[in-house]
C-alpha cells in the first residue's frame, strides 16, 4: 500500500517538473526573417533579436516589442490644403516606409503611424502653400520628392526610414473642376479645329503637289511623244532615200550589165555612144531642163550626124 505522503511528493514533483518544462520552453525564442524583437530586462532594454534561436533569462526577461522590418504602406485620409492663390483643395498621400532601427522605433516616438501622418500633413501644407493651383496639378513629382526629403530627416531619430511619399489624389472644389473641364473641353475644341486647319491645308497641298506632278508627267509623255513622232519621221525618210538610192544603183547596174553585154556582143563605138545617149534620156526622165553631154559622146554624135549627111549626098548623086 503506497503512503499518501508519499504520492503527493510524487504529484507534487511531477507538477514542478512540467512547470519547468514550459518555463524553459518559454524562454526559447525564434525570430523569423525580417523581424526584430526588442529585450527588456528589468524593465530596461537588454538587447534586439535578430532572425534565429534566442534564450531568455525567465522573469527577469520580457519581449518588449516584435517589429516587422519589411516594407510598409500607410495610406492617409485626404487632407485640407490651401494653394498660394486661396484655393481649397484635399490630397491625399500615400507613405512607403521601412523600420531600420527597432531600439529607436520603439522607444523614439509614442506612435509613429500617427506622428507620421500628422507630419506628412503639416509638409504637405507648407509644400502647397508656395504653389498655385496650376502648379500643384503639373508637380506631382516635386512635391512627392520635397515631402519624401523633408519625412526621411524627421523620421531618422524614430528608426524609420521613408521610402517612398505619393500623392494618390488631388479634390479641387466642384467649381473649380467645372471651370477645368470647360477649359479642357474648350482647349480640346481648339486642337480639334486646328487639327481640323492642317489636315485641309495638307490635303489642299496634296492635291497641289498631284496636279503638279500629273502636269509634270502629261509634259513628259507629250516630249516623248515628240520624240517618238520625230524619229519614226526621220526613219521614214531614211528608208525612202535608201530606197531611192537602191532604185537608182538598180537602173544604173542594169545600164552597166546592157553596156558591157552590147561590148561582149561586139558593137562598135557608135552603137555604144548611142546607148549612152538613151541612158542619159531615161536619166532625164523628161523632167530635166538642162543635160550636160561631155565633150567625147557629142563629137561622135557629130560624126554620126557627118556620116549620115555623106550618105545622103551618095543617094542623090546615084539618082
Amino acid at each position: 500500500m503506497y503512503n499518501l505522503g508519499e504520492v503527493i511528493g510524487q504529484i507534487l514533483g511531477i507538477v514542478i517538473l512540467v512547470i519547468l518544462i514550459l518555463i524553459a520552453i518559454s524562454c526559447v525564442r525564434i525570430v523569423r526573417q525580417a523581424q526584430a524583437v526588442v529585450i527588456e530586462r528589468l524593465g530596461g532594454y537588454r538587447a534586439t533579436w535578430g532572425t534565429g534561436i534566442h534564450f531568455k533569462v525567465p522573469i527577469i526577461d520580457r519581449v518588449a516589442r516584435k517589429v516587422d522590418l519589411k516594407e510598409q504602406v500607410v495610406d492617409f485620409a485626404p487632407q485640407p490644403v490651401i494653394t498660394k492663390d486661396n484655393v481649397t483643395m484635399r490630397i491625399d498621400t500615400v507613405v512607403f516606409y521601412q523600420i531600420t532601427d527597432p531600439k529607436l522605433f520603439c522607444y523614439g516616438v509614442a506612435n509613429p503611424i500617427m506622428a507620421i501622418e500628422n507630419l506628412t500633413a503639416t509638409t504637405l501644407r507648407n509644400i502647397i502653400g508656395d504653389l498655385e493651383l496650376d502648379q500643384t496639378l503639373t508637380s506631382r513629382e516635386t512635391i512627392n520628392t520635397k515631402m519624401r526629403a523633408s519625412l526621411d530627416v524627421a523620421t531618422d531619430p524614430w528608426g524609420i526610414k521613408v521610402n517612398r511619399v505619393e500623392l494618390k489624389n488631388i479634390i479641387p472644389p466642384a467649381a473649380i473642376q467645372d471651370a477645368m473641364e470647360k477649359q479642357m473641353k474648350a482647349e480640346r475644341e481648339r486642337r480639334e479645329a486646328i487639327l481640323r486647319a492642317e489636315g485641309e491645308k495638307k490635303s489642299t497641298i496634296l492635291v497641289a503637289e498631284g496636279n503638279k506632278e500629273s502636269a509634270i508627267l502629261d509634259a513628259e509623255a507629250e516630249k516623248q511623244a515628240a520624240i517618238l513622232r520625230a524619229e519614226a519621221q526621220k526613219e521614214a525618210m531614211i528608208r525612202q532615200a535608201e530606197g531611192e538610192a537602191e532604185a537608182i544603183l538598180k537602173v544604173q547596174q542594169a545600164n552597166a550589165d546592157g553596156i558591157r553585154f552590147l561590148k561582149e556582143a561586139g558593137a562598135d563605138e557608135a552603137v555604144l555612144t548611142m546607148k549612152s545617149l538613151e541612158a542619159f534620156e531615161k536619166a532625164a526622165d523628161g523632167k530635166a531642163t538642162k543635160i550636160i553631154i561631155p565633150s567625147e559622146i557629142q563629137g561622135i554624135a557629130g560624126l554620126v550626124k557627118s556620116l549620115a549627111e555623106i550618105g545622103a549626098d551618095d543617094k542623090k548623086s546615084e539618082q
